[in-house]
């Protein structure tokens, strides 16, 4: 009998989720000058907008961790590129407009028993609203948290009409 057979479990992959998350890109750059440039100059010409961006640098390379406009376009130009790369879903969670929205957004998530792992702010303001992306310990958990409080999630498609 071979691994799963006879049961019923499917083999569908992350982005199978029927609700809206963020992909996130991360490449792994050697630690000189000019790499960042680059990789940014591959998007030039193209639709693919950067919409969110983080670098954690150490001594011999970087993590450059981006949010695309358009992903499934950026995916392809950073494969050609022959950059080594990780795919992430975050949740993308607009900020309410009250005196200390993260505060709101981190109660909820505690609450929750849900960690935030990464967090940063989209360069753009879909809905005309500040937004931030999260990465979680527990996806499911932490996007259906926020819904329940009443938070509005930001899509790919969302990031798409605003470039």
């Amino acid at each position: 009998m071979s691994i799963g057979e006879g049961t019923d479990i499917g083999f569908s992959t992350i982005r199978g989720h029927e609700y809206p998350t963020i992909r996130q890109f991360t490449v792994f750059l050697e630690n000189r000058v000019g790499q960042l440039l680059e990789v940014i100059r591959r998007f030039e010409g193209s639709k693919v907008r950067i919409v969110a961006l983080s670098i954690v640098d150490s001594t011999e390379c970087a993590f450059v961790r981006f949010l695309l406009s358009h992903p499934e376009q950026g995916r392809e130009i950073l494969e050609r590129a022959g950059l080594a790369l990780i795919e992430s879903d975050l949740i993308g969670v607009e900020l309410p407009d009250v005196p200390q929205p993260l505060l709101r957004v981190c109660t909820a998530l505690l609450q929750a028993e849900v960690n935030i792992v990464q967090t940063y702010p989209l360069l753009i303001r879909p809905h005309g609203k500040p937004s931030v992306a999260l990465m979680v310990d527990n996806i499911d958990l932490g996007r259906e948290t926020l819904a329940v409080k009443g938070f509005r999630m930001i899509s790919e498609d969302d990031l798409m009409d605003e470039c």
